[in-house]
């Protein structure tokens, strides 16, 4: 199966797309600094799902869902420090929050599958 018809892949394709509509909200002084960490981490979730998909064994495939389940928590400290400074995009946020759990136990049951063919 290509990582394109992975549903953990589309979705979180669009949870980059998202970050990056959000962080167009924050003010100049979060553009370099923390708008730039959180594009980053959430680009990279989707982009190891397809990289693990594209090698050649199950192990290196596991490895990379791995990656990108760090980067997902990465994100998610990075949103939750969003929250807390900027309370006035609590709406958009918690949306965010929703998408990265999704994406979590999406993650976690993909790993659990692979596992299995160990």
């Amino acid at each position: 199966m290509s990582y394109r018809e992975l549903i953990v892949w589309q979705k979180s394709k669009r949870l980059a797309v998202n970050i990056y509509k959000f962080t167009d909200y924050l003010p100049s002084k979060a553009k370099f600094s923390l708008a730039e960490q959180m594009n980053r981490a959430a680009i990279s979730i989707p982009s190891n799902i397809a990289e693990g998909n594209g090698r050649n064994s199950t192990k290196d495939y596991i490895h990379f869902l791995y990656v990108a389940k760090g980067s997902l928590f990465e994100l998610l400290t990075q949103i939750e420090i969003c929250l807390e400074v900027y309370p006035e995009l609590q709406e958009l946020i918690e949306k965010l929050f929703y998408q990265c759990e999704e994406i979590r136990r999406m993650l976690i049951k993909l790993i659990k599958q692979l596992k299995l063919k160990l």
